[in-house]
């Protein structure tokens, strides 16, 4: 069971979204936030900056824990991803993905979005950002309530 850090870079009401390469060819259609696995003996926030950097080429400035999510994928639960605010979104405006060390080859298209206007969003909560991101973190496991 792999575990996984996200970053969410809020610029208003916008966010930082990416999506992803598929290896297959082309391009997954729905988006994400930045981020990707923790390697074995990494803690989080270390995982959380080097995905960071590798995708974007920018050091992220990481702030408070917000979500913990787990999602369910053809009837198995999957590891706990950890959603954390990094909140130097200026920093992000021009990322060159050419100029990083994964960007070109996991990410399609990278940029500030607002997440109620995209229909294909993983996870899907990202769509209403009035009810997640604010207050105290929040434990989120589809298909129960937590």
């Amino acid at each position: 069971m792999k575990c996984r850090v996200r970053a969410v870079v809020r610029r208003g009401d916008t966010i930082l979204l990416v999506r992803h390469n598929n290896p297959a060819g082309g391009s997954y259609d729905s988006w994400a936030l930045p981020g990707g696995g923790i390697e074995d003996g990494e803690n989080l926030t270390d995982a959380l900056q080097r995905e960071i950097i590798e995708e974007t080429g920018v050091v992220p400035v990481i702030g408070d824990l917000l979500v913990v999510h787990q999602f369910k994928h053809s009837g198995m639960y999957e590891g706990p991803e950890f959603f954390f605010e990094v909140t130097n979104a200026e920093d992000y405006l021009q990322i060159d993905l050419s100029k990083t060390t994964h960007g070109q080859l996991e990410i399609a298209e990278i940029g500030f979005f607002d997440p109620s206007t995209l229909s294909t969003l993983r996870p899907e909560f990202l769509g209403d950002l009035t009810k997640v991101f604010v207050g105290q973190p929040q434990l989120l496991i589809e298909g129960k309530q937590a």
